[in-house]
């Protein structure tokens, strides 16, 4: 276990790379006996400060919930970070490539509560009830740390490669489709590179939410009404360049599209 000093510092550090949009090298490198629990307090650090900084946390993101994710990274547990206001862009934006560092883009549901969640024994049924609706999301992957060789480790820590969402289509309520089979194309320019279904995330993507209501107890924290879940990806991560247009098309529930510049 890392010592508050040292957490501190790596916070510190994370936060001068975000806003400096750099990458720094491996913590686990450096830190070899880091744990897991020392990447959460990592980030919950990072998160304070922002919160002290006036930045507004809207919700959670969770990470690594797909065979196909996991395979990508080989990573095998999910894992979670913050959802800040300033990370989330409406429909049709346009983007600052570089605001961001290594950017990719995941497809993915994101659940809008209408009330608390609180584990460690939430379930499926529970995030159902918890649920105002469910509308598409894309979540914008950005690393402060060097990609080649990371840890779930390093990954928490960096806020779990969160670096912005853009959500849209048409929002539905959570008995009105079946959410396993919600489906999307996604394209860059007019290609289309990836596809998927929900149910990759975990068998059902509300179990996402689940696991992260569960996992938040463990650090004495809970999903509150009105907080923005993303639920996870159901394809591999696409990079995307200066210059590229992202739709993703998720025939019933509508499509999304940003430009980044």
């Amino acid at each position: 276990m890392l010592d508050q000093e040292t957490i501190t510092a790596i916070a510190d550090e994370l936060a001068a790379a975000e806003k400096a949009r750099e990458t720094v090298p491996l913590l686990t490198a450096r830190y070899p006996d880091m744990t897991v629990e020392d990447s959460y307090a990592v980030q919950n650090e990072w998160r304070r400060r922002g919160i002290a900084a006036g930045r507004r946390p809207v919700g959670r993101k969770i990470g690594l919930t797909s065979k196909v994710m996991q395979a990508a990274t080989g990573i095998t547990e999910p894992d979670y970070g913050a959802i800040f206001a300033d990370m989330v862009f409406e429909n049709g934006s346009v983007i600052e490539h570089s605001r961001f560092s290594n950017v990719r883009i995941e497809v993915e549901l994101a659940f809008v509560l209408r009330e608390s969640l609180t584990g460690p024994d939430a379930t499926v049924f529970d995030v159902l009830r918890a649920t105002e609706y469910v509308v598409p999301a894309l979540e914008i992957l950005s690393s402060r740390i060097e990609m080649a060789g990371r840890t779930i480790v390093d990954t928490i820590s960096d806020n779990a490669a969160m670096g912005g969402m853009v959500y849209g289509g048409n929002p539905v309520a959570v008995d009105a489709v079946d959410l396993r089979w919600v489906s999307a194309l996604l394209y860059r320019n007019e290609t289309i590179e990836e596809s998927g279904v929900a149910a990759a995330v975990l068998n059902h993507p509300a179990n996402g939410v689940a696991w992260l209501a569960n996992k938040l107890a463990q650090h004495g924290d809970k999903l509150d009404p009105g907080d923005i879940v993303l639920a996870g990806s159901f394809t591999r991560p696409m990079w995307v360049h200066p210059g590229d247009t992202v739709t993703a098309d998720y025939r019933d529930l509508g499509a999304i599209t940003c430009r980044f510049v």
